[in-house]
């Protein structure tokens, strides 16, 4: 008995860890608060310490600006609310792919991956955002998604382009490469 008791325990603290290291990776920029390098010098030793437990930071609290993001945030960002969708889209210099998506679509888990790539080989050309339908319907019914996978290209806040469905990654390289040199 105490031992199905530990082993559940344990079930549970990693899939706590797992949510934990997951919101992290998903926080956008806008989450993310700087704070003067001078001032960071606890915050880095204290995340350095195996005794200290970790805490999370108040609304008020910022974390170091040393941070740096993954190669994976520079190619794409999940798109947090209309507010978010304008700056990061609509008022972006580079072209920008929304890609509309949902967590139950099985053909949009085979094509994210695909189209990050194809973004990726732009080296900075081009940016890419995710849109989930059932987060954010509004979006979604304002650019008349009607299927997922549904990629839209924009540049200047203009609808240049689109495709709905899988494309092979030939069909996906040209796509983004033709809105890089539009």
């Amino acid at each position: 008995m105490v031992v199905l008791v530990a082993q559940t325990t344990t079930v549970h603290s990693t899939m706590a860890h797992r949510l934990l290291v997951r919101r992290i990776l998903t926080l956008s920029v806008k989450d993310l608060r700087c704070v003067p390098a001078s001032t960071t010098s606890s915050f880095s030793t204290s995340l350095r310490s195996a005794t200290t437990p970790l805490t999370f930071l108040s609304p008020k609290q910022t974390l170091p600006c040393s941070l740096s993001h993954t190669s994976r945030r520079d190619v794409s960002f999940n798109i947090q609310d209309q507010e978010d969708f304008t700056e990061r889209v609509l008022k972006n210099e580079l072209p920008v792919l929304i890609d509309f998506h949902a967590q139950w679509c099985g053909p949009c888990k085979i094509l994210g991956p695909r189209l990050e790539k194809a973004v990726s080989k732009q080296k900075g050309k081009v940016a890419m955002a995710k849109v989930d339908i059932d987060d954010h319907t509004d979006l979604a019914i304002k650019y008349g998604v009607s299927a997922v996978p549904t990629v839209i290209a924009m540049r200047g806040g203009n609808v240049i382009d689109q495709f709905v469905g899988i494309k092979d990654d030939d069909a996906l390289d040209s796509f983004v490469s033709k809105l890089v040199g539009q």
